[in-house]
């Protein structure tokens, strides 16, 4: 009993449980899918995208110069976008604001996989939403149109397509760095806001202040919807400068996102 007794004991050490990243986006995949949030955004974005669209087609489709058909689809973007920032910024700070966020990271502690995962799963979202509007829209404007988009043409048709497509995805991307970086719905959506709306409106008023502040005005080439205009412009053909620009607003929110939830608890 002696020797029993005095026994060193093992040490024992519990791993955390960690899931596999393929389980982590179904598991957020179930997550976002199964919110009214998503679902009401993503119909918003679909009816203001192809009702617009519609308008665009019914006031330009009889006259003798008209809109391209291409623009007409992609034209609705600058209002789509808020939509997009906004789902980006909710499907975070949502989580945070019923407590689930801790649930989540207690089932997955690398906090990275987390941003990742559930970054992959909205973009993803975003898009297929963003190819479906895009279908309907083209279909429901040809006939008022009278012309169709000319296929054979990339640079005029499938590749400002595509960028609009990305382009969305940036958006709810932007906002999902936003929501990781300031957990407030409140705060996520109206720095989203004033990035993607406000700021432009603000940098456009310097053009009446003279030459000396032109430069200011001159700089919202530099913002998301900016480089998002200039990359869907069907025939463009400097495309690098808006890319960069893009990835950039979108890899600041999600990395400064990325520290703070790594350095601040849930």
């Amino acid at each position: 009993m002696t020797a029993l007794a005095t026994a060193p004991r093992r040490a024992t050490h519990t791993t955390p449980h960690r899931l596999s990243f393929a389980h982590l986006l179904k598991s957020e995949s179930i997550k976002i899918l199964t919110l009214r949030s998503t679902w009401w955004s993503l119909g918003i974005t679909a009816v203001l995208s192809v009702g617009i669209s519609l308008l665009i087609a019914l006031a330009t489709g009889g006259q003798s110069v008209g809109m391209e058909p291409t623009t007409v689809i992609l034209a609705p973007t600058q209002f789509t976008m808020l939509v997009a920032g906004i789902l980006g910024a909710i499907v975070v700070t949502g989580e945070y604001s019923t407590g689930m966020i801790r649930s989540t990271l207690t089932a997955e502690p690398r906090r990275g996989a987390v941003l990742l995962a559930k970054a992959i799963v909205v973009a993803l979202t975003m898009m297929v939403t963003t190819v479906v509007i895009y279908a309907v829209a083209i279909a429901a404007t040809a006939p008022l149109l009278g012309t169709s988009i000319d296929w054979a043409t990339p640079a005029d048709s499938i590749v400002p397509l595509a960028l609009g497509v990305l382009s969305m995805a940036c958006f709810t991307l932007m906002g999902v760095g936003f929501g990781f970086l300031l957990r407030s719905g409140a705060g996520a959506i109206a720095v989203t806001v004033g990035v993607l709306f406000v700021l432009p409106i603000m940098l456009s008023l310097f053009t009446i202040a003279g030459p000396d502040w032109m430069w200011v005005a001159e700089s919202s080439k530099y913002l998301p919807v900016s480089a998002a205009g200039s990359l869907t412009r069907p025939g463009a053909d400097d495309l690098l400068e808006p890319a960069l620009t893009m990835a950039g607003w979108v890899v600041g929110p999600l990395l400064l996102g990325w520290v703070a939830l790594r350095s601040r608890d849930a």
